[in-house]
C-alpha cells in the first residue's frame, strides 16, 4: 500500500501531510508526497508560491516546496512532476488534476490524502483539484478540510444530551 499526498504547501496540504505522515508510520507504508508545478505564473501567484513582481522560477517552487514538506515529513519519498499549459481547453488546475491522477495510478496509491475545503462538495471553484482527485475510484480518499488549531468549545455538541 503506498499514500499518496499532492502538496502544494498551503495549510491544508501541509495538515493532510502530517495525517498521512502518521498513518504510514503506524501502517509502515510508504508515503508518496507530490508536488505538481505548471508552467503559469499566474497559478504559482494565486497558490502563494511567488509573489507579485517575482519571476516565475520552477527550480526555487520546488525546492521551496520540498523543504517545507521534509520538514512535515522527512520519511518521506518526494516527487515533483512539471506540466505544460499549452494545450488550449485545459486549464493548469485541470493540468495538474491529470497529473495526481496518473502518478496515483503509476504508483499504485491505495490512499490519496487531499488538503481541501472544497471536496466532496457540490459547488466547487474551478481552481480546485479536490473533487476531481476525489471522484476517481481507483484509490480511497481521505480529505482534510481544516487545517488545524484550536477547537472552540462552543462548536462542540454534549453527546450525551442528544440521548433520551
Amino acid at each position: 500500500m503506498t499514500l499518496l499526498v499532492p502538496f502544494d504547501a498551503s495549510p491544508l496540504a501541509s495538515k493532510a501531510l502530517e495525517k498521512a505522515s502518521t498513518f504510514g508510520d503506524l501502517l509502515d507504508e510508504e508515503l508518496v508526497v507530490l508536488t505538481v508545478i505548471p508552467d503559469d505564473a499566474e497559478y504559482a501567484r494565486d497558490r502563494g508560491w511567488i509573489t507579485e513582481g517575482e519571476p516565475f522560477n520552477p527550480d526555487a517552487i520546488e525546492t521551496g516546496i520540498q523543504n517545507r514538506a521534509s520538514e512535515i515529513a522527512p520519511e518521506a519519498t518526494y516527487r515533483t512532476e512539471r506540466v505544460s499549459s499549452d494545450e488550449p481547453t485545459a486549464t493548469s488546475t485541470t493540468n495538474v488534476v491529470r497529473e495526481i491522477r496518473r502518478l496515483a495510478a503509476e504508483i499504485g496509491a491505495s490512499v490519496v490524502f487531499i488538503g481541501s475545503e472544497n471536496a466532496g462538495s457540490v459547488i466547487a471553484p474551478q481552481s480546485s483539484v479536490g473533487n476531481p482527485v476525489a471522484s476517481d475510484h481507483r484509490y480511497d480518499v481521505y480529505v482534510v478540510r481544516e487545517p488545524g488549531g484550536e477547537i472552540d468549545p462552543s462548536e462542540l455538541a454534549d453527546i450525551d444530551s442528544t440521548i433520551e
